[in-house]
């Protein structure tokens, strides 16, 4: 798929070195067949391998027991079987079947039996509540349900309010609650369906961070559009850099499989790679992530920055714990910050890369500390295949350290077409358009772009904003305040002021330590937190900008976040508006 310059200081024109970043990009072209679909090459291509039986595709952890093991040879008997099943139920191609179901073999062989039929795969949290299940059932028209314990109780709540629902298949230990349960005895092969690349595969509702949710619509290319990004942001997955040999690679992470990050970004890549993935049914600790590392050999990672924070705090050295083999980590969702970003480097032995992508258009833009330096707090830069632009309302690019819309081009630096892109908001022309300005795609994400071509994250477009005529993006402050030691995690947001329009307020999570010594307090506790409150303003202040410090800090036991990890800024700046309307109200 992409091939390392053997000469990193190759030649151009002119015998002037090539940075490897400027050869790779400039020597990368998209190759994408008209016919592709992803459980062929994730699935059905390896089962017909010589060494399918003993090549493992799924490991199961299990706290406390030993790991279990699937083959790709399995895999595909397994999904085999479910397609049998799901086509004598009348699924048809194009159909949306739900997937509810966490990180366990069943999810897997789910998706691979949907794809391969030519129908849509609809992933869905088993963390959803009802009302939030309802709407993208009843939205998509989903026609079956495949679920296990975590989920089947929320989807028979609100079957009644979904008409197009006509089946629900119960997995694990929910067998005997559904219409039919999930039997995967392998009987006889399934005939795959010839899928055109441009043809829908996925469809995976956004996150409502900034909204109510869309449906994004993932044809089978797009899959193909998300490997460089997931090659280079893991340093090169399963391969040698210099010799393009295999290596041995073992991929993890806790990223849900109903979510871009778990899906596009872990399971099915690693798939394709024909490698195997470890799947945890579990809550994440850190304990946990560090322990399942060590036990199953972990070389390649994605991890969200509020998890290696937790990391971090929880385990200042794991070397002194734990025995590990990363190669790589790819961290997204939020920026990680210098602090992890410096952790991750001494402690872990591996230099972070993170990634920045939409579920729109995945992995777009990124670091590859393997083949160009990664900077602390850099989004990166485009990956190889994909033209990324910081652009203005108008469309036209912005000046190096201008703020913008970070976009990407329907077409790359060569004219082709960039198999990245999603085929639209499922039922919903207008918010189609609206993402587009001409060939730009709108991320709707700032970022400034420096003289080297590296972006740097700027926050949502919602989260950027003035307080007493400056503008404020929240990361900055953020990442500030997660250096001092007794904070965990901190959300930084505007709250409205009459006299300056809006304050910096910060709502901070504090660390175990400090809630300890807090109830130790002998003296009031309003004392301990304005002390701390203080001695927080002053840190900052001494680090950034004295406009960026925040007048106000609260303490605040969780922070709001999505299901893939991002912190709901919108939550708590909603939350500081109904307080400031409250109040004037009263007076």
């Amino acid at each position: 798929m992409i091939k390392r310059q053997h000469n990193k200081r190759s030649q151009g024109s002119d015998k002037t070195p090539v940075d490897p970043y400027t050869a790779v990009h400039a020597g990368f072209h998209w190759q994408v067949d008209e016919n592709f679909n992803i459980a062929e090459v994730c699935c059905s291509r390896w089962a017909r391998m010589g060494d399918a039986a003993s090549k493992v595709a799924i490991r199961i952890h299990e706290p406390g027991s030993g790991p279990a093991s699937y083959s790709y040879l399995a895999l595909k008997r397994a999904a085999d079987a479910l397609s049998h099943t799901l086509q004598g139920l009348g699924v048809q191609r194009g159909d949306r079947v739900a997937i509810v179901m966490p990180q366990r073999f069943e999810t897997a062989v789910a998706y691979m039996a949907v794809l391969q039929m030519g129908a849509v795969a609809m992933p869905l949290s088993m963390l959803f509540g009802p009302e939030a299940l309802q709407f993208r059932l009843h939205d998509s028209g989903a026609v079956v349900a495949i679920c296990d314990e975590s989920s089947i109780a929320s989807i028979k709540a609100v079957r009644g309010e979904c008409p197009m629902l006509r089946r629900v298949l119960a997995a694990g230990s929910a067998w005997g609650l559904g219409d039919l349960d999930l039997n995967l005895d392998y009987h006889r092969a399934f005939t795959a369906a010839v899928t055109k690349a441009d043809e829908a595969a996925v469809l995976i509702y956004t996150s409502g961070t900034t909204g109510p949710p869309k449906g994004a619509l993932i044809p089978h290319r797009a899959l193909i559009g998300n490997l460089p990004g997931f090659v280079c942001s893991q340093n090169w997955f399963g391969f040698d850099g210099k010799s393009n040999k295999k290596t041995n690679a073992v991929f993890w992470s806790p990223a849900d499989w109903a979510w871009t990050g778990g899906l596009m970004d872990a399971l099915l890549p690693t798939l394709y790679f024909g490698r195997p993935i470890v799947a945890l049914n579990g809550r994440f600790s850190p304990e946990l992530a560090f322990s399942l590392m060590q036990q199953h050999g972990v070389t390649h990672t994605f991890l969200f920055p509020t998890a290696l924070k937790a990391m971090m705090k929880a385990y200042p050295q794991p070397g002194k714990h734990f025995r590990l083999k990363l190669q790589g980590i790819m961290s997204a969702g939020e920026a990680v910050g210098d602090a992890v970003f410096d952790y991750c480097r001494k402690q872990l032995g591996v230099t972070v890369n993170e990634m920045f992508g939409q579920t729109e258009i995945n992995y777009v833009v990124g670091n590859c500390s393997a083949m160009w330096p990664a900077r602390p707090g850099s989004m990166g830069k485009g990956y190889p295949g994909h033209r990324v632009a910081v652009i203005d309302d108008e469309g036209k690019e912005c000046a190096v350290g201008v703020p913008g819309d970070v976009a990407v081009n329907r077409f790359d630096i060569h004219g082709d077409a960039d198999p990245i892109f999603f085929l639209g908001y499922w039922k919903n022309i207008a918010a189609t358009d609206g993402k587009f300005t001409g060939d730009w795609c709108r991320t709707g994400d700032l970022a400034k772009r420096d003289a080297d071509g590296y972006l740097w994250y700027e926050g949502r477009a919602d989260d950027v904003f003035k307080a007493a005529g400056y503008r404020i993006g929240p990361g900055e402050i953020e990442n500030c305040l997660v250096k001092h030691e007794a904070v965990a995690n901190a959300a930084v947001v505007p709250k409205p002021d009459s006299a300056r329009g809006a304050v910096v307020k910060a709502y901070v999570v504090l660390a175990p330590d400090i809630l300890a010594a807090r109830e130790r307090w002998m003296g009031p506790r309003e004392q301990f937190d304005r002390d701390l409150v203080e001695r927080l303003q002053i840190h900052v202040k001494t680090m950034l900008a004295p406009y960026e410090y925040p007048k106000e800090i609260e303490f605040i036991d969780a922070l709001p976040m999505t299901t893939t990890g991002k912190v709901q800024r919108r939550v708590l700046r909603l939350q500081e508006e109904e307080r400031f309307k409250a109040l004037h109200a009263t007076r």
